[in-house]
């Protein structure tokens, strides 16, 4: 869940009163949001770089708010108590407008073919005749980063840009240039570069950097350019000095480019809802004629308002409460959902406002008013159907042997599901290619790129991470190991093993065999029953290890690791293991 820092007198200067801690903790509960922290500027560096660099910190209280990953309206200090002000029933549900424009106004943005080939998609309005202050110019920055961290994903899918409309003039361009055409001042720079020279230099930026994977593979760079060529922005990266916005600044352009034109909708809609308030028509929007490359065009933003029906019957069944049609349009009136009764009381009509485009059903509507009415005014109550549950076979199975096992002197660890292709192959002496291994397709790390194959690299990672402690180290580990399987509907399945790793001076190989020998007994296969098959393996050593045979199906293998095994895996002493599959034993 996003967090959003907000100073607490201004917060309460706009709710019109002060709150204790309690208080307040409280009313944000009620709301269906959650006060996470409360401290300030100087606390938070304090414990994130020390008491030395937090000195000449500023000491103002910050209330640190979780808020849900969908209400995007809520991500700065003025949709937040906009919200919290209609639920307390102080302020009623703004109406916003687009200011729609004669047809050949100048207010135009044109999509060039070009841009199909990076980023496809644009949309911009304006804020006419705003006002600025330090803390509203701050909070309009601070609602851009949290979207674009947010539904944005790291400017991927949306990139928001900001300008002085007063120091450009449209009719503007969106298109994609070779990166030597393009040469502009960016943002807080004294100088021009080229589009090149920009990536190298934000190469070491300690914020920018993050970016730059984005388009630095492309043939072309999104560039945005008003009638006199002057640059505007060239997203995902970063603005033109040239439309820099102060607080003198009174007509904001903005504009979103994307990969997804509904998120670029949405994200627009969110920015110009919340800060059209400071406008001199509050509330009120100046469309952009967005033109396509194939000649259409579209006015933005759309600000839509749309209707659903809903039944207080079914919302009453699903909370389990019994409130009358009026009551239940109350509530939902008081989360900026405005409600009105129709076919005598039988239905409700719904307005969904554009600030709410995390309501895409009807079961987002019955949770508003869940919220409101507030869980804890719900009746606790037996259900009515009764369901016999059990614990899965597989689970059961599992718990029953981790005791054993801990019996014996081992010691369980859970390790990570993800891991390298050379934890799973290299390390272990085989080829990548024949390992039914699932792969990630975007890995953030090298640690984590496929799916476990086999619990053994794990547990001898526990072991390379745990050397200092006495010998001998005895570990072991029952859980699941992701294999491919092309007879499943999503191409793979879930298998459960059972490792175990005894690394001492000496193998102690006999060690490992009496543990197996332990949980044969408790599984109740007499020792006629299964049997040790040599086998060679590139992970052990040569003539010390065998395929264990069950019945006559193979689940596993036992023996002594190869010393290569060992020294990748930064070991120095020998180690006996076994893994098999439990599963045929349910």
């Amino acid at each position: 869940m996003p967090t959003v820092g907000l100073k607490r007198d201004v917060l309460f200067s706009i709710l019109g009163r002060s709150y204790s801690e309690d208080e307040f903790n409280d009313l944000c509960f009620e709301f269906g949001l959650e006060l996470d922290e409360v401290t300030s500027e100087k606390e938070m560096i304090s414990k994130e770089q020390g008491t030395d660099k937090a000195e000449g910190a500023s000491e103002v209280i910050i209330f640190k708010i979780d808020v849900p990953a969908n209400r995007y309206d809520l991500l700065c200090v003025e949709g937040l108590t906009r919200g919290l002000l209609i639920f307390q029933q102080k302020l009623e549900a703004p109406i916003y407008r687009m200011i729609e424009l004669p047809a050949n106004s100048i207010n135009q943005m044109i999509i060039h073919p070009s841009t199909a080939a990076v980023r496809p998609f644009a949309v911009a309005a304006i804020l006419r005749d705003i006002t600025f202050t330090q803390e509203r110019y701050q909070s309009f920055i601070d609602l851009q980063d949290k979207l674009h961290q947010n539904i944005g994903r790291q400017r991927s899918i949306v990139a928001i840009g900001t300008h002085d409309l007063d120091t450009i003039q449209g009719p503007f361009h969106y298109e994609a240039l070779p990166p030597k055409d393009i040469c502009f001042k960016p943002l807080n720079h004294k100088k021009e570069y080229t589009a090149i020279e920009l990536m190298e230099l934000f190469s070491t930026d300690s914020h920018l950097k993050h970016y730059l994977h984005i388009i630095q593979d492309k043939p072309v760079y999104p560039i945005i350019k008003d009638c006199n060529n002057v640059v505007l922005s060239m997203p995902p990266i970063i603005n033109g000095d040239h439309t820099k916005i102060t607080l003198k600044t009174k007509n904001v352009f903005v504009e979103c480019t994307a990969t997804d034109l509904n998120k670029a909708k949405i994200v627009l809609d969110t920015i110009v809802c919340m800060f059209s308030q400071y406008c001199a028509a509050p509330y009120r929007v100046e469309g952009v004629k967005v033109v396509s490359p194939d000649g259409s065009y579209l006015m933005h933003p759309e600000l839509p308002y749309r209707k659903e029906i809903v039944s207080p019957k079914e919302i009453n069944k699903s909370i389990g409460i019994s409130e009358d049609a009026s009551s239940i349009a109350s509530l939902l009136t008081r989360m900026c959902l405005p409600s009105v009764i129709i076919d005598n009381g039988q239905s409700l009509e719904v307005e969904i406002p554009p600030t709410r485009h995390d309501v895409l059903h009807a079961c987002d509507i019955i949770e508003d008013v869940a919220i409101a009415f507030g869980y804890n005014n719900v009746n606790r109550t037996i259900s009515d159907t009764n369901c016999v549950a059990e614990q899965f076979p597989v689970n059961k199975l599992t718990d029953l042997l981790r005791e054993v096992i801990a019996a014996a002197g081992f010691t369980e660890c859970l390790t990570f599901a993800l891991c390298s292709r050379e934890d799973v192959a290299d390390k272990l002496g085989k080829n990548i290619k024949d390992i039914p291994a699932v792969h990630i397709a975007n890995p953030k790390t090298l640690e984590f790129q496929v799916a476990r194959t086999t619990l053994l690299p794990g547990i001898l990672k526990t072991v390379a991470c745990n050397k200092k402690m006495p010998l001998p180290l005895k570990l072991f580990e029952i859980s699941d190991v992701i294999l491919l399987d092309k007879t499943k509907d999503v191409g793979a399945r879930n298998q459960r093993h059972m490792c175990a790793v005894y690394y001492n001076k000496v193998a102690g190989f006999e060690v490992i065999h009496g543990l197996f020998d332990r949980t044969m007994q408790v599984l109740e296969v007499p020792n006629n029953d299964y049997k040790f098959i040599p086998v060679d393996d590139a992970a052990f050593f040569p003539g010390q290890c065998a395929d264990i045979m069950v019945r006559g199906q193979n689940i596993g293998k036992l023996g002594v690791l190869h010393p290569d095994v060992i020294t990748k895996f930064d070991l120095n002493m020998p180690c006996s293991v076994f893994e098999i599959d439990i599963e045929p034993f349910l």
